[in-house]
């Protein structure tokens, strides 16, 4: 990588797409070569928990609000240690920021981390270009990099590594475990539950949600044992988002086969709800082009609430989705699909019926995010109660028949013609 430059002295840049479109603009950030998968995210807000999300490790994130950098960032909105976004691409970075919290610019953030983008794309017309053909390997070249031949700068990309097969969590995850005191967040008294998470690329806000709610979390590494679970005398165990493809997830999947042997609650969300699906064999798949965004609309199927969500996934469980079914791992008994994307059909919840486990795609700690889905804290603290006092695991609190907003709307048509007739 050439040395970093700011924005005020940026230089020709260039995205080049694995089919082999071209975007030419100016340098963002540092200078020099960054290769991944690109990615679009949605959000309109919330651009520095995007890049601080460790799920986005390995990506190049194309934002699609058009206007990026205008707050700055600080010291506290940041979901991880770092950025973890490979490269970023935006089309008209702010040139100063305006806000009361801002500390640093942006662009000087990303200088100083040695993070390579890309300003003055057409972003509206790269992330259709992705929509339309698929999430792909990607190169941002500025500075001397970008002066090379596009052939050259096509065959660098084309020989960059893929996201299917990638094994991620460990790289991001922690080295040493830490605890969350639910007195450092508002909690008085002492703490009511305590679980162990994993890391698997954890944002920030998700042990300060528990915490709130008075549970003590212990946050373990990606690599971390059963006995290391069982050594901090959890009532609750906890799977983390994180980056990577979950067929790769093999040490993961064996660690929750065993926590569930134990008849441990369990809840977990993104890459934990693949985790989850795996553990109780289904299979997993990647998506064209991924759920990325804080405005992704979720369907309860037991009671046809619709949540809006944070959304951060390019793979997805393939699970059944008429009803309760045996889990091909039988022992765990039944399972049934609890949410559902409304815009494409994605599993996005997994509901067990005989152990106490379930799951989401999305992210309820909502940093940056809506916060309708901030009940499943909740739900995790009831289930746990419910497991201490003997109590039944079954989640399922009304059978899955409940439909999609479109077609109850229809069937409600349909009623009303045959009683006006």
């Amino acid at each position: 990588m050439t040395t970093p430059q700011t924005t005020a002295t940026s230089s020709a840049a260039v995205l080049v797409l694995e089919d082999g479109r071209v975007f030419r603009g100016r340098s963002y950030g540092a200078t020099g070569t960054a290769l991944g998968e690109a990615v679009f995210a949605t959000g309109m807000t919330g651009y520095q928990e995007t890049i601080t999300d460790p799920s986005y490790a390995r990506q190049l994130v194309v934002q699609t609000a058009p206007h990026i950098g205008n707050t700055g960032v600080n010291s506290e909105d940041a979901e991880s240690r770092r950025i973890w976004v490979a490269g970023y691409i935006v089309r008209d970075a702010a040139r100063r920021p305006s806000n009361w919290r801002s500390e640093r610019s942006l662009d000087s953030e990303l200088v100083e981390q040695g993070i390579v983008g890309i300003q003055g794309v057409d972003t509206r017309a790269i992330t259709r270009h992705l929509r339309e053909n698929k999430t792909m390997r990607a190169g941002i070249f500025s500075g001397d990099a970008a002066a090379a031949p596009e052939k050259e700068l096509l065959a660098a990309v084309r020989a960059s590594a893929p996201m299917e097969g990638a094994r991620l969590a460990e790289e991001v995850s922690i080295d040493e475990a830490y605890v969350v005191e639910p007195s450092d967040h508002g909690w008085e008294g002492e703490p009511k539950f305590t679980i162990a998470a994993i890391d698997l690329g954890i944002k920030a806000m998700t042990p300060v949600r528990f915490a709130e709610r008075g549970v003590r979390v212990h946050v373990l590494p990606a690599t971390a044992t059963l006995d290391d679970v069982k050594a901090v005398n959890p009532d609750g165990f906890f799977m983390s988002n994180g980056p990577g493809d979950p067929a790769t997830a093999d040490a993961q999947v064996k660690l929750l086969r065993s926590v569930l042997d134990e008849k441990l609650p369990y809840f977990g969300i993104c890459f934990g709800n693949q985790i989850l699906g795996r553990a109780l064999g289904f299979g997993t798949y990647k998506l064209k082009y991924g759920h990325r965004g804080i405005n992704q609309p979720v369907m309860d199927r037991r009671t046809g609430k619709v949540e809006i969500t944070s959304q951060n996934h390019g793979f997805a469980v393939d699970a059944p989705m008429d009803g309760a079914t045996v889990a091909p791992e039988e022992r765990f008994g039944r399972v049934e699909v609890s949410h559902v994307s409304l815009n494409d059909d994605v599993v996005e919840g997994l509901a067990c019926l005989d152990i106490p486990a379930f799951s989401v795609q999305y992210h309820p700690e909502a940093a940056a995010g809506p916060h309708d889905a901030a009940y499943l804290f909740d739900r995790f603290i009831e289930l746990m109660a419910g497991t201490r006092d003997g109590q039944t695991a079954n989640l399922s609190k009304e059978p899955v028949d409940a439909k999609h907003p479109a077609e109850a709307s229809q069937n409600t048509n349909d009623n009303n013609t045959e009683d006006e007739n």
